[in-house]
């Protein structure tokens, strides 16, 4: 049976030294560093993810199912809501059915929030975090709108695309013809397959102003023509972070999470209960906030020059 690690000392030194830049980079502009639960009562609706669960017997001796986190944002927005002030987080979180190169169902994750600052501006933060974690100054940065990334790459406007079009575009992808995607799928599966290798690897890309469709839990701008004000970062050729700008209406929220629980009951997936203290949160008043979760696992690979997650963790669950 195999027990060593499978990350050596010098990944390990180089985790903590990495740790510790990003806990440096936040003391200096003054973010609280914060803890949240691991384990809730609520867990996601949206139907891409899957929530690890555990039993806990209860004060009463009943057991009940929490949830593992696939993310700390709820209850980081409820701090928000409750007066904290600008946050971070680096936790561990968790995400079942998950198991690739990029990706392993425990991982590390840093998740910040800047009340009263835009998401434009938080993309800039962000990539001082990141020049400041990899100690690389000199990182180039690029910004372009979702709608400008695939017309340059692909030569259509995802907005307004035809399904003919979509079709082929993702069918030169091995294995696509198997899959039974839908529009947003397609074009994630696009922007992975096929844009994302065309990205320069040594160059943060700044990806902006997503469809409405793709808002998560991102405020959508009326514009003429819609867009979420959302954004993902990329960078050795790999999505290291997803950012927004906080939807802070909780009507609009429950509505986004009930068409989610729709969703899941159309695809036959399990129902899980919906977080009424977050929800509750936004009622009592969260301020204009844009937050930001960044892959610290993806992070250290970058900072390493590792090619595989495995290679920067300790134990992976194989050998958990």
């Amino acid at each position: 049976m195999k027990w060593g690690t499978s990350a050596g000392p010098e990944i390990l030194h180089a985790r903590a030294r990495l740790l510790g830049r990003i806990r440096d980079f936040f003391a200096t502009l003054g973010v609280l560093e914060v803890e949240t639960p691991i384990a809730s009562q609520a867990a996601a609706s949206d139907p891409a993810l899957a929530s690890l669960r555990t039993r806990w017997s209860g004060a009463d001796a009943r057991p009940q199912t929490l949830y593992l986190q696939t993310s700390p944002e709820l209850p980081m927005k409820r701090l928000l809501a409750a007066g904290s002030g600008p946050i971070f987080q680096l936790c561990k979180v968790f995400r079942d059915g998950e198991r690739g190169r990029l990706h392993h169902p425990e991982f590390s994750l840093l998740e910040w929030y800047r009340p009263h600052l835009g998401y434009r501006a938080l993309m800039a933060e962000v990539a001082d975090l990141v020049r400041h974690a990899l100690a690389r100054p000199d990182l180039a940065v690029r910004y372009i709108a979702y709608r400008e990334l695939f017309r340059t790459h692909l030569g259509f406007d995802p907005l307004h695309v035809d399904e003919e079009t979509l079709r082929q575009a993702a069918a030169v992808i091995p294995g696509c013809h198997q899959l039974d995607l839908d529009r947003d799928s397609q074009l994630d599966l696009l922007l992975t397959h096929r844009i994302e290798p065309r990205l320069e690897p040594d160059r943060m890309t700044f990806v902006y102003d997503y469809p409405p469709s793709q808002a998560a839990l991102a405020r959508i701008r009326p514009d003429a023509e819609p867009v979420a004000e959302r954004f993902e970062l990329h960078l050795g050729g790999m999505e290291l972070a997803n950012g927004f700008q906080e939807l802070t209406d909780p009507d609009e929220q429950r509505r986004r999470f009930e068409a989610e629980r729709q969703e899941r009951s159309a695809r036959g997936l399990e129902q899980h209960p919906m977080d009424e203290r977050f929800l509750a949160a936004l009622a009592a008043g969260m301020p204009e906030t844009a937050g930001v979760a960044l892959g610290v696992d993806r992070l250290l690979m970058i900072a390493t020059g590792r090619t595989h997650i495995d290679q920067v963790l300790a134990f992976p669950v194989e050998r958990a």
